[in-house]
């Protein structure tokens, strides 16, 4: 017999989150009651999900569900907030109960691992959707923008970008005896990891920062338009890791680096007055953070290899492309 809606809630979404004590009323209301703590502001992000556009057919429940949440988390990272809330809203097919329980499960692991509170949301039967959104705090005042870079600030970004693009191409392939490399470059696409400690870090040392989703090339130039500055993108210090390197070759590498999407790595600017305290940082922190050009005046982002003009057409993903 299938499961009806609120059985479905009740079996596998009011267990899932973390227990906090600012929810003052969570799941099962009209509305959740929250209480944030004073001398913070309010961080609110929300990102949809759609069956066959962010994540294939058939991918498994478990990566959807750490994906959902794993999004939205990176946004609040790139603000430098600390996540606190969720409220989810879920178009099933059917209550397939085995799927319900591995997402749930994907979900729930990694909000109590960042303590996050599941505290509402809504079901309904419709081709499969996920949207997810996420409030938190950060110190009033404090919160990180694109807007706030300067051009000679130095522009950095997080990780291995290109990996997670090529992740998702071996899915798309399908299944088969993976080696430990694609493995590898499947899990950053499947589980992608949120950089909140990274972001946290960067107040007071960052000028401007967003996440890397939909490819570094665009976002980059989404931050530094904000900014109202343009970008020189070095390519030769783009950050290659050796699976992508070993899986794509380098031209494509390079490809998949600018324009994949779905990195959920964060780029941000540090002016050259605060370059020591962020490399203090960093050394200290460990955080995996590569040089990358720097903001400069006029607007667009200009790629050099080794002083030389490139030209690259393919400017990251756009669901709405003219």
């Amino acid at each position: 017999m299938a499961l009806g809606e609120f059985e479905l809630i009740d079996r596998f979404f009011r267990p899932a989150g973390a227990e906090r004590p600012d929810v003052v009323l969570g799941i099962g209301d009209d509305g959740a009651l929250l209480r944030p703590p004073p001398g913070f502001d309010l961080v609110a992000v929300t990102d949809m999900l759609n069956e066959g556009v962010h994540f294939p057919v058939g991918c498994a429940p478990e990566s959807i569900g750490h994906r959902a949440l794993a999004v939205n988390l990176s946004d609040v990272a790139a603000m430098g907030g600390t996540p606190a809330w969720a409220l989810l809203a879920l178009a099933l097919p059917s209550s397939d109960e085995a799927w319900l329980a591995g997402f749930g499960a994907g979900f729930a692991r990694l909000a109590r691992a960042h303590d996050v509170a599941l505290v509402g949301g809504d079901t309904t039967r419709g081709p499969l959707s996920v949207t997810v959104q996420v409030l938190g705090f950060v110190p009033q005042g404090q919160g990180l923008r694109r807007s706030g870079g300067q051009p000679g600030d130095v522009l950095f970004v997080s990780g291995w970008p290109g990996e997670a693009a090529a992740g998702l191409a071996l899915e798309l392939r399908g299944q088969g005896r993976d080696t430990a490399m694609e493995t590898r470059l499947r899990q950053r696409f499947l589980f992608p990891t949120p950089r909140l400690e990274l972001g946290r870090a960067l107040l007071g040392v960052a000028s401007a920062c967003l996440d890397v989703s939909d490819g570094l090339l665009g976002d980059l130039g989404k931050l530094a338009a904000a900014s109202g500055c343009g970008a020189l993108l070095e390519l030769e210090d783009l950050p290659l890791s050796a699976e992508l390197l070993a899986h794509a070759g380098g031209a494509r590498a390079t490809e998949l680096a600018l324009a994949g999407g779905d990195d959920y790595e964060l780029c941000f600017a540090v002016p050259p007055g605060r370059l020591a305290a962020w490399e203090a940082l960093r050394s200290a922190s460990g955080f995996v953070a590569q040089r990358i050009g720097r903001l400069q005046p006029g607007h667009g982002v200009e790629l050099r290899r080794a002083g030389v003009p490139e030209r690259f057409a393919h400017r990251g993903f756009d669901h709405f492309p003219h």
